[in-house]
């Protein structure tokens, strides 16, 4: 795409089915190795990422041409087929975007989830970040 500049920066986080604790701590580093080298192979790039036992945050730099939604599902798809025959991913996720300011905040709260998690569960997490970022959504279904 010629003379088109863009930088998208988009801040996704997605659990495992029912929220199981599916990532063992001594696999995470190479799912989140496995997850950058699907984006690298698909054409966009992953900055940074962490989570826990039941839930990833990733932070994506994704090139205008590549919908979001398709870049998940070639994240999603490769490393549940990569975790296992019992691993599965949650149906949906949520993505917001990062102003190029707050770059090293977003990275800051991905890297420490860990720590995070001491304080507060992903179902509250995930609720305050939508809220935090002005995201409609069912109380119903959000967390389904």
């Amino acid at each position: 795409m010629g003379h088109t500049y863009t930088k998208i920066l988009i801040h996704c986080i997605f659990s495992t089915k029912e929220r199981r604790p599916l990532i063992p701590p001594e696999r995470r580093s190479a799912l989140c190795a496995y997850l950058g080298a699907i984006a690298q192979g698909e054409g966009f790039r992953l900055l940074e990422a962490g989570g826990t036992a039941d839930h990833l945050h990733l932070l994506l730099q994704l090139p205008a041409q590549l919908p979001l939604a398709q870049a998940i599902q070639k994240l999603k798809g490769g490393s549940s087929r990569w975790m296992g025959p019992d691993f599965a991913w949650q149906q949906g996720y949520g993505a917001l975007s990062v102003s190029p300011s707050q770059l090293p905040v977003v990275r800051r709260y991905i890297r420490n989830q860990e720590v995070h998690h001491r304080k507060r569960d992903f179902e509250h997490e995930f609720l305050a970040l939508l809220r935090q970022s002005g995201v409609e959504y069912d109380q119903r279904y959000v967390l389904g």
